[in-house]
């Protein structure tokens, strides 16, 4: 029996932080988990921008609530969710998701957490677990599932090299280069064909 893990931006939604970039015109907010390997050096580095340019939570949920899932997205969940149990698997934030899961129709995700002062900075990231994308994949192994793993991303690497199958999907060239293991679609139609393979 299959399940399917998923990266939540970049393949269902566009990235948050690129889209607080473009609204508060701060270019270094641009760089993702396309770019930075280290999901610690890249959060460190956020939460060092929204000090010094005093961005509070609240600044984040505004742009957040103006973001529409990508093209499509809903309708191949939807049709994806009648196939197959889906998890969301993201390194996103519990104070980001809300808007984005309703959406999407309400799937399951699995993501961080924020930390914030009185005034409503954020002050710190509390990560779910170390390594939390493998050790999903992992767990659910642990129950006699087979996974179907799929992200756009470094920090996706770990989840589909633990799965039983990867999947990359519309990645920048810098992670098609370095992991070539993995099977590349760039959207929902690829998609699909690939998936229909293991269901």
């Amino acid at each position: 029996m299959y399940i399917l893990c998923s990266d939540l931006e970049g393949v269902f939604v566009p990235e948050v932080w690129i889209n607080v970039a473009k609204k508060t015109g701060i270019d270094e907010l641009k760089l993702t988990t396309r770019d930075i390997s280290d999901y610690d050096v890249l959060m460190t580095q956020r939460l060092k921008i929204l000090k010094e340019h005093n961005l509070t939570l609240r600044d984040i949920q505004e742009v957040i609530a103006t973001i529409k899932p990508l093209d499509g997205a809903k309708e191949f969940l939807d049709w994806l969710r009648t196939k197959i149990p889906v998890i969301i698997v993201s390194d996103t934030f519990q104070e980001f998701a809300d808007p984005l899961m309703a959406q999407l129709g309400r799937p399951t995700i699995l993501c961080h957490s924020l930390t914030t002062d009185e005034t409503g900075m954020i002050t710190n990231y509390n990560l779910r677990q170390a390594d939390p994308k493998r050790k999903v994949v992992q767990s659910f192994q642990s129950l006699e599932y087979k996974v179907v793993a799929m992200g756009d991303s470094y920090n996706d690497v770990t989840m589909l090299q633990q799965a039983d199958q990867g999947i990359l999907f519309n990645p920048p060239d810098n992670v098609i280069e370095e992991f070539p293991q993995f099977p590349v679609v760039r959207n929902y139609t690829e998609l699909t064909s690939i998936i229909d393979k293991y269901l």
